[in-house]
């Protein structure tokens, strides 16, 4: 989803500026590069210590989301990727599922204030399977959910860790560039929806 149907990583930078900041946290870089493509847990217990108590990550982890889903709102249709919408209706018959790390509120939030949950079969959240990516559970869960072998399906992301998910999970990758310009073993590369090598690309197999 970030990333790939929004792209929210740069207000995620931001938020977490802000939102550490308020909590007496200097924000690197190398932070910022860390929280790519991971879950919320994760990134929680990297930033503030790994001996946080479950209900401690959970609370600190839930704030910084409601920050973002504030400072998005009214941002999020220009936010979304180029051409998502075009390639969403022209595909509208295609099994799809979004399958993403993210917090569920924040799943919910998009699909629901874009309008785009009309086309997903299934949308799954990191908190619905015990090993986020870059494990492939998640996108095995979300095949077997739209009834399709893993290695008939098509996974689009934009992290390291997402890509490397696909693979493990036997899956064709295609590589959005929106947070990293190099995506390793994913087969295409494309800046948004409107590049058309993505059409002739799909058309070839």
């Amino acid at each position: 989803m970030d990333g790939v149907i929004v792209d929210s990583n740069p207000l995620h930078r931001i938020v977490w500026e802000e939102y550490n900041l308020r909590n007496g946290l200097e924000t690197t870089e190398a932070m910022q590069r860390r929280m790519y493509g991971k879950r919320n847990d994760d990134i929680i217990r990297d930033f503030y210590g790994s001996d946080l108590s479950p209900d401690r990550v959970f609370s600190l982890g839930a704030a910084k989301e409601a920050l973002y889903r504030e400072r998005l709102r009214p941002q999020l249709e220009s936010l979304l990727v180029p051409g998502i919408r075009r390639f969403l209706q022209a595909h509208a018959t295609v099994p799809k599922a979004v399958a993403t790390n993210a917090e569920p509120a924040n799943l919910n939030f998009v699909l629901d204030e874009t309008g785009l949950r009309r086309f997903f079969l299934a949308a799954i959240d990191g908190h619905q399977v015990q090993n986020p990516k870059p494990h492939p559970e998640l996108f095995l869960k979300a095949a077997d959910c739209l009834n399709v072998a893993p290695e008939n399906c098509l996974v689009f992301e934009d992290s390291h860790t997402g890509v490397q998910a696909g693979l493990a999970a036997g899956m064709t990758v295609v590589g959005l560039s929106t947070t990293h310009p190099d995506l390793p073993g994913a087969s295409l590369v494309i800046p948004d929806f409107n590049a058309p090598e993505l059409g002739a690309f799909l058309a070839s197999g």
